[in-house]
């Protein structure tokens, strides 16, 4: 098998394995506890917290630990809205969000609140005028994804924030695929909350991250004693706590060269793809992750692509029924038209892919789309 799937989640890296062992056998300690035990996880946690701070560019203070993204984007939403609803009930976000927002969105809808839900262009990127008008005065917090994880379009977060400023607004961005693929500054973007999943660079799944600004304050969302600096109640999850941190620890490693790697990758891959015709790339030139790829084939569907192809683990932009095809929220803002939604392939790389690897699905790819349109 070639896993061209990395944005759907990572593999574990072999040193964050490594780093977690121990705390499932020798390390088990609660760290509330004052004894021995309890005090070497207590110092596990504080530097794993430490390398996510460091790759976030933020106070450690400013970092509690979650069971993934979903938890931290219904976290950030629910716990800043329900925090702040005496200044304003409404919030701003984008048509292409992950589930975990737009479910929490609409959550926050029946609770009394109004979300506006912003188009975007043809590349996948918001406008600034759009979000501009968007704002009201009872506008009390903007949500906007800082990489896409179907086209790999980067928003402008930097600019989006600055915005926001102006009008006492705070900044959430759900940079679940953003983390670890590039570079992210909360300093530098302006954020007041950024959400982290571990499954996305190389950690385990199941645990997450959300950074929580100094001086932002969030109604709680799991009650119960004073963990996590009192914002996060439950016995923190030592083992994956320290792979997670791990996994901070290796992206921070020259991440300039695994940028471009994997740019030259997915090149190498758009352009023995190309050559097929009758097939349009999803995304924005510019501003995109350097690892992803989406590519559509005209007049066919993807999961007969996907079903011919069995050496490739890749993923669709449509969903296919027995009597329908069902395309992506984001391929649907984006305004690409059905004949080539419809057969849409998200093809994404990742440390472990080779060039071998990219020649060979190629080929398959190819012989699938011969074979389909003949």
């Amino acid at each position: 098998m070639i896993y061209l799937d990395y944005n759907a989640t990572t593999p574990v890296a072999k040193e964050v394995a490594e780093a977690m062992q121990p705390y499932l056998f020798e390390y088990f300690g609660n760290p509330s506890s004052s004894h021995w035990y309890g005090q070497q996880t207590k110092k596990a946690v504080e530097q794993a917290r430490e390398h996510m701070a460091k790759l976030l560019n933020c106070k450690c203070e400013e970092i509690v630990f979650t069971s993934g993204g979903s938890e931290s984007n219904n976290y950030a939403l629910k716990g800043y809205a329900f925090q702040n609803k005496d200044r304003g009930r409404h919030i701003i976000t984008t048509k292409i969000e992950h589930p975990a927002i737009i479910e929490v969105c609409k959550y926050l809808e029946q609770e009394g609140f109004e979300v506006s839900y912003l188009p975007v262009d043809e590349t996948g990127r918001i406008r600034l005028k759009d979000v501009e008008e968007a704002i009201r005065p009872d506008t009390i917090l903007i949500s906007v994804m800082y990489a896409n994880n179907e086209v790999g379009t980067l928003q402008p977060l930097k600019e989006i924030s600055a915005l926001a400023k102006k009008h006492n607004i705070a900044v959430h961005s759900d940079c679940a695929q953003a983390v670890g693929k590039v570079p992210v500054n909360v300093k530098e973007l302006g954020l007041d909350l950024l959400t982290v999943a571990g499954h996305k660079f190389y950690g385990p799944k199941g645990i997450g991250a959300l950074y929580v600004r100094e001086g932002v304050e969030l109604q709680k969302l799991i009650h119960g004693a004073d963990h996590e600096m009192n914002r996060r109640a439950g016995t923190e999850n030592i083992l994956e706590v320290v792979g997670l941190g791990k996994a901070a620890e290796l992206a921070m490693i020259d991440p300039e060269s695994r940028m471009e790697r994997e740019r030259n990758l997915i090149c190498l891959l758009r352009e023995g793809l190309e050559a097929l015709g009758d097939c349009r790339i999803n995304g924005n030139p510019e501003f995109s992750l350097p690892n992803t790829l989406s590519i559509s084939f005209k007049d066919l569907r993807a999961a007969d692509i996907l079903a011919n192809m069995p050496n490739i683990a890749a993923s669709a932009g449509a969903a296919c029924h027995s009597d329908a095809v069902k395309i992506s929220a984001t391929l649907d803002a984006m305004n690409v038209p059905f004949e080539y939604a419809m057969g849409t392939l998200r093809l994404s790389v990742g440390k472990y892919t080779s060039e071998e690897e990219i020649i060979s699905a190629i080929e398959e790819i190819k012989e699938a789309v011969k074979l389909l349109r003949e």
